[in-house]
């Protein structure tokens, strides 16, 4: 359903997600299947998979552990931190996880062990599958290495390499929209949109200036912010792309042209030394932006800019956040071991049409009880 009265979000006391990592949580991702089953990946080299769904129909539970498991090198039992975790979008039988043990792992989920491995020569910072991939079935990996390097899961070879930027790369992102077109940002300061189908460079660079030079200095031409570049996200429909950078700016493009839309989020407090692991709303109008923010999530309007609240309620640093477009909620994961829920609040409805939302508001209380919490309060 779609949701046009979200205001903002608040924190789920009645769903708990049980404290599994002995590190911060660096990474979450919630398969699109069911939408049922979320995996997190930890500094505590632990990935866990939990049932999101309220099996026992009361309002007060507990998401159910499915399984843990520790990602090891060889027989050496060293914890290497996990960096990103992502379901294989066509199929929940499969996931892959990439870490600071130099490798990405293709992860069967009936035997829990990988069912293949990729070996790099430095930390694996990030890596992305395509969700809407139907012709091709590679995942892009940004390692310290500034070459982007594309794995193909049917082959299990790394068929090609990107070249173009100067530092590491701290996050890729397939396009929503067309299969071939890949974001990639690095420490160079740059971003770089390529069609992966082409031999020659990247299609183009983002540049904050939209070409004017008399904005830029020397060094700052096509960058896409004065600093590191550690976050990528695409909107839902493709069409825009954010990026987060160490300047403390996001800014948000047209995926097409490359355009600076010069919308103005204000001072985006960015320190991460990693990827920066934020998200967009999905299914709801206006569009959202999540994102991580010393030990709060700031939530902001996609195409106003607003600031419009800061969800708090981690008691350190939020590393990490997901989406979940069937029930409008937000997953977030940080430093402090805790994965935290948190559910719409929704206006107060008109009168006229007082009685359709009541009527759509019980069939969502149906699927989901934390909705009747944000009924209710909505309309105390």
């Amino acid at each position: 359903a779609v949701l046009t009265g979200v205001l903002s979000l608040e924190l789920n006391h009645n769903r708990d997600v049980d404290r599994i990592h002995g590190n911060g949580i660096n990474t979450l991702d919630i398969e699109v299947i069911d939408g049922r089953y979320m995996l997190s990946g930890g500094s505590d080299g632990v990935i866990v998979i939990y049932d999101l769904e309220n099996n026992s129909k009361k309002p007060q539970y507990t998401c159910k552990i499915l399984m843990c498991l520790h990602v090891m090198c060889g027989f050496h039992i060293s914890v290497f931190l996990v960096e990103t975790v992502q379901w294989y979008p066509h199929d929940t039988g499969m996931f892959v996880s990439s870490s600071f043990d130099k490798t990405l792992k293709v992860w069967d989920t009936e035997t829990l062990k990988p069912a293949e491995e990729f070996q790099f020569d430095g930390n694996v910072y990030c890596h992305h599958m395509c969700p809407i991939a139907r012709k091709h079935s590679l995942v892009a990996v940004g390692t310290k290495d500034p070459k982007v390097q594309l794995c193909d899961l049917k082959s299990g070879s790394r068929i090609h390499i990107l070249q173009g930027h100067r530092g590491e790369i701290l996050s890729v992102r397939w396009s929503p929209r067309y299969e071939h077109i890949l974001a990639t940002a690095s420490t160079d300061s740059r971003v770089r949109v390529w069609d992966v189908r082409r031999a020659s460079g990247s299609l183009f660079t983002l540049d904050q200036h939209n070409g004017d030079k008399s904005k830029a200095s020397s060094e700052a031409v096509n960058t896409a912010h004065n600093g590191r570049v550690n976050g990528l996200c695409f909107t839902a429909d493709g069409l825009h792309l954010l990026t987060t950078g160490t300047d403390d700016r996001m800014r948000l493009w047209n995926s097409a042209t490359g355009e600076n839309t010069l919308v103005n989020y204000g001072k985006v407090v960015n320190e991460s030394r990693k990827g920066l692991k934020f998200t967009v709303s999905r299914g709801c109008s206006p569009e959202f932006v999540f994102v991580p923010c010393g030990s709060s999530v700031a939530m902001y309007g996609l195409h106003s800019g607003q600031l419009i609240t800061m969800l708090r309620g981690h008691y350190n640093n939020v590393d990490c956040c997901e989406f979940h477009p069937d029930y409008q909620e937000l997953y977030s994961g940080g430093k402090d071991c805790n994965v935290l829920a948190w559910v719409p609040v929704l206006r107060q409805p008109d009168i006229e049409d007082d009685e359709t939302n009541s009527k759509r508001g019980g069939a969502q209380a149906a699927i989901n009880p934390a909705f009747e919490d944000a009924w209710s309060s909505d309309e105390d």
